[in-house]
Parts: C-alpha cells; sequence; structure tokens
C-alpha cells in the first residue's frame, strides 16, 4: 500500500515536470526589483530561462566576456529573459534578498528582464536544472522548445565563446523566422547548482 502511495505522489510531481515539448511549468518568483514575476505574465512571448550562479567559472565566462549581455540585450526585442539564481542560503551564488540581487544585476551589467530568487529551489528542481549556466526556452505558446547548454564548447574559458557554435542565438533566429528548432535538447555544462 506504502509503495502505491508513494508511486502515485511520484507520478503527480513528475507530470508537473519540465518536459520539452509540453506546456512549461508556471512560476512565481521575486525579481531584483522586489516584484512578484511569473511565467504565466509573459504568456504569448518566447520566454529564455537563464540558472545564474555570480561565483561559477562557467558562468564568469559568458559574463566576464560581455557574451551574455550581448544576448540578452541583442534579443531584448524577441525574448523575454529571466536569469534565475537558484543557490541555497550559505552555498557560493546566493543572493539574500532584491537589495543584494539588485547590486548584482547592475555590477554584472545584466539587460535579463529580470533576475529572480529561487533560494529554496523549487522552481530550478521543477526543471531540472543542473548546472549553471543551465539554459531553457519557452515558445509564445507556453511550450519548453529547448533545455540544455548555451553553446557546443563545454569549457570555462572566455576565449572559447568566439568559436562556439551558440545554441540559444540559434533557436530563438529560428523560433523569429518559424522554423523548426534545429536543437531542441543540448549538453547543459557549467557548475552544480548550488540547492
Amino acid at each position: 500500500m506504502l509503495k502505491i502511495f508513494l508511486l502515485s505522489i511520484f507520478l503527480t510531481c513528475s507530470s508537473f515536470a519540465a518536459t520539452i515539448g509540453k506546456p512549461a511549468p508556471d512560476f512565481k518568483l521575486k525579481s531584483h526589483m522586489g516584484k512578484t514575476v511569473s511565467l504565466s505574465e509573459f504568456k504569448g512571448k518566447t520566454v529564455v530561462l537563464e540558472w545564474y550562479n555570480y561565483g561559477c567559472p562557467f558562468v564568469r565566462k559568458h559574463y566576464d566576456s560581455k557574451n551574455m549581455q550581448s544576448l540578452q540585450k541583442k534579443y531584448k526585442n524577441d525574448v523575454i529573459w529571466l536569469a534565475i539564481a537558484s543557490s541555497a542560503k550559505g552555498k557560493q551564488g546566493y543572493l539574500a534578498g532584491s537589495g543584494e540581487a539588485v547590486l548584482k544585476y547592475q555590477d554584472e551589467g545584466m539587460a535579463a528582464h529580470s533576475l529572480l530568487l529561487d533560494t529554496d529551489g523549487t522552481v530550478g528542481r521543477l526543471y531540472g536544472a543542473k548546472v549553471t549556466p543551465h539554459m531553457f526556452i519557452v515558445d509564445a505558446q507556453g511550450t519548453l522548445v529547448y533545455e540544455g547548454g548555451i553553446d557546443d564548447i563545454l569549457s570555462a574559458d572566455p576565449k572559447d565563446v568566439a568559436k562556439a557554435h551558440n545554441y540559444i542565438a540559434q533557436s530563438i533566429d529560428e523560433l523569429k523566422s518559424g522554423k523548426k528548432l534545429s536543437h531542441t535538447k543540448t549538453d547543459a555544462y557549467g557548475c552544480a547548482v548550488k540547492y
């Protein structure tokens, strides 16, 4: 009887997990500005979810080279870009609240719509975010269409950015032109999310 009960809980929980080709699970998180932001408020727009940890060398690769900010700026009119910090209190990358998050947003020169605080890791686990930066794209219909790495060179070396094939840029461009995505799932690489 206990096994059946536990199985039903697992199946119920897993039915809400993020899956390519299925509706992206909705969530609500506080932003760096102290405002509650939900995924559902952006229905009708493409949304990029970027898992972020300012102390991770792989995140530093993309922020110190200005690659991440350039993408956020380039696609500002085409997508809603949400950076999500899921680091727990006492762990690398933890942001204590909106005040600290606003300073980090400014220090990084972010152009994301919001930096969201997921300190209990609920949204990160819901999406199966394993590393930073782990990237997800939700299309205008609310369907999860991409999950994986930002590019195809699994390194923390900023010099690799220029020669890498950027999956996020390619996917956004393909969505804009109504094409089928060339990649829906790739290898995400980076530091483990600090749940």
